[in-house]
């Protein structure tokens, strides 16, 4: 078992998608956790349905249009100004309390990032957030047209890094691309931030289910679609343990040898 490169997606995994409600609250105080989760699961819809129609919009765009579904669905008026500040944040997300340590613990294995995210916007994130330093490569899905889960953005890695799907370990907590990535043939290491026993117990302790705890049903459960990950981590600083796997297993193999 050898691991030429670890390939991360991006929002959701190292950075903190949820982090946009800092800006969401602070503009719309009534429904900043309605306007957060809707907003990204608009985005992820969008991403899709233009794959399927073929008719391919940069992230930036698809981030604008499902934030303006979003306000305009909840019936919220917003001035230009107001919502180039609630845009701005997706060039600022916060990374995951997980993201830096688990880098730093990864130094000395190729580290990228594979993302929907436009090349732009990409650049600006990962630079405004320190991880420039950490990351091999930044790649975008823009040079394929096409968004995840689609082949052809999953292909994008082996045609920049020059590794094999089968020596790549693929790190998402996007349960969806997590299953796309397995699917093409990748190893895949899913971050399952919500736990099924976790989100049961928030369900039935809760009154009324409300917005983020809606997201988490939709979007942070294992997909079934018999397409289970390599491995199921808790945290971002599991991966290392990888590597130490992966070293014991050449050992063993070279003495079998």
């Amino acid at each position: 078992m050898t691991i030429d490169a670890f390939v991360f997606d991006a929002y959701g995994t190292l950075f903190d998608v949820q982090s946009v409600s800092q800006i969401t609250n602070q503009e719309f105080p009534e429904h900043g956790e309605l306007i957060t989760q809707v907003w990204r699961l608009k985005q992820l819809e969008y991403t899709w349905l233009r794959s399927m129609m073929g008719s391919y919009r940069s992230f930036w765009d698809i981030t604008e249009e499902s934030l303006n579904y979003t306000l305009n669905a909840i019936g919220v008026t917003a001035e230009k100004a107001v919502r180039d500040r609630i845009m701005d944040k997706y060039l600022h997300l916060d990374p995951h309390v997980d993201c830096l340590t688990a880098l730093d613990a990864l130094e000395g294995v190729p580290l990228a990032i594979l993302s929907n995210g436009n090349q732009e916007i990409l650049d600006a994130l990962v630079s405004n957030s320190g991880l420039d330093a950490k990351l091999q490569s930044v790649i975008s899905i823009d040079k394929a047209g096409i968004f995840k889960p689609h082949k052809d953005a999953y292909e994008l890695v082996e045609a920049v890094l020059k590794v094999k799907p089968e020596n790549t370990i693929f790190v998402s907590s996007n349960a969806f691309d997590a299953c796309a990535a397995k699917n093409f043939g990748f190893r895949v290491a899913w971050i399952e931030r919500v736990t099924p026993e976790a989100l049961a117990e928030e369900i039935s302790s809760a009154a009324v289910v409300g917005p983020t705890t809606m997201f988490k049903l939709l979007r942070m459960q294992m997909e079934s679609f018999g397409m289970e990950p390599d491995y199921r981590l808790k945290s971002l600083n599991d991966l290392a343990g990888l590597i130490d796997r992966a070293d014991k297993a050449a050992a063993a193999a070279s003495l079998r040898a």
